[in-house]
């Protein structure tokens, strides 16, 4: 079984070393091609892929219409049997691609696996541990209803089977922030979705200036959208949906201003 996997980046100097270093290490137990996709960047990125050119299947630097075009450009190439992409800022932790290899072969019919993934802050620390749990709660019932009715899979713990990809087609690029989301609702209509049990797999990055510390309000709109496509609008699991966004955007609204307000007071 081999992996396909993605690292889309543009001035991402300050972790994409830590970021290459956690996939490559994977190769010790799968068969791997890596891919690396840089939008032009200006900062020390280039230094960084230089370093490790000869580790990647394929280098592709050139300017690009966002992340999502960035990942699209490496699906394209992907030739593995399984794919997936971590961003330039997110690490797999020792033996991901092992556990996600085995759980596959334990579930032919799935498009997709996820497993645990902590969120961590601009120094690797965990934070958020009790969004964590709460997203955790969700996994014994996980289920494409469920998963309409909320997101709880980190993007950088979900793995997809390349033949799934191909049916489905790539990302949407007109999304600023839920095309992930999006993306996965289409995969889970193409077979279950597999999850993988035990220690986390990934770490996720998150920093005012992520993508979903500084776009969160933009992601769960686009994500309730996303929802409401894909299980009908007038929908229970829409519904839900609806609910759920307000929520966290309140809950996220109420922990920036704690934040902004701890700022002013140092």
């Amino acid at each position: 079984m081999k992996f396909s996997i993605i690292t889309p980046n543009f001035n991402g100097d300050r972790y994409l070393e830590q970021t290459i270093v956690s996939v490559l290490e994977q190769r010790t137990c799968v068969d791997l091609e890596y891919i690396l996709v840089d939008g032009g960047s200006s900062d020390g990125s280039r230094d960084i892929i230089e370093q490790y050119r000869d580790e990647f299947a394929h280098c592709i630097i050139e300017t690009d219409k966002g992340p999502a075009n960035a990942v699209n450009k490496g699906l394209d190439r992907a030739t593995g049997d399984i794919v997936a992409w971590l961003n330039s800022d997110d690490i797999y932790f020792p033996d991901t691609l092992a556990r996600v290899r085995d759980a596959f072969a334990l579930t032919p019919n799935a498009s997709m696996c996820f497993g645990g993934c902590l969120i961590v802050d601009k120094d690797g620390e965990e934070i958020r541990d009790l969004i964590t749990r709460f997203k955790e709660l969700f996994f014994p019932v996980s289920s494409r209803f469920t998963y309409q009715c909320i997101n709880y899979i980190s993007q950088p713990a979900l793995f997809f089977r390349n033949e799934a990809v191909e049916r489905v087609g790539r990302l949407r690029e007109d999304m600023v922030a839920a095309w992930d989301y999006e993306f996965i609702l289409r995969l889970w209509r193409e077979g279950t979705a597999r999850r993988v049990a035990g220690p986390p797999l990934s770490a996720f990055r998150w920093y005012d200036q992520s993508i979903s510390g500084g776009n969160y309000r933009t992601q769960f709109e686009e994500e309730y959208q996303a929802a409401r496509a894909d299980a009908g609008p007038l929908s229970l699991q829409t519904g839900i949906h609806f609910l759920v966004r307000w929520g966290i955007v309140a809950i996220y609204s109420a922990m920036a201003a704690l934040r902004a307000r701890g700022t002013e007071a140092t």
